[in-house]
């Protein structure tokens, strides 16, 4: 790991705050999958509609 001297907490401020907010739009994006699913196969049972 290069020496980051002075500005060491912020930068591993900057690379920790950007390693949450990538996880947080992937946590968002599942949680909005398994919504969406949920929500397509509601519709698709009251037309009747089954897998396959």
């Amino acid at each position: 790991m290069p020496e980051l001297g002075k500005y060491a907490f912020a930068v591993l401020g900057s690379y920790a705050a950007a390693i949450l907010l990538i996880a947080g739009v992937i946590a968002l994006s599942f949680w909005q999958r398994a919504r969406v699913k949920r929500a397509l196969a509601e519709v698709e049972s009251r037309q009747g509609k089954s897998d396959g």
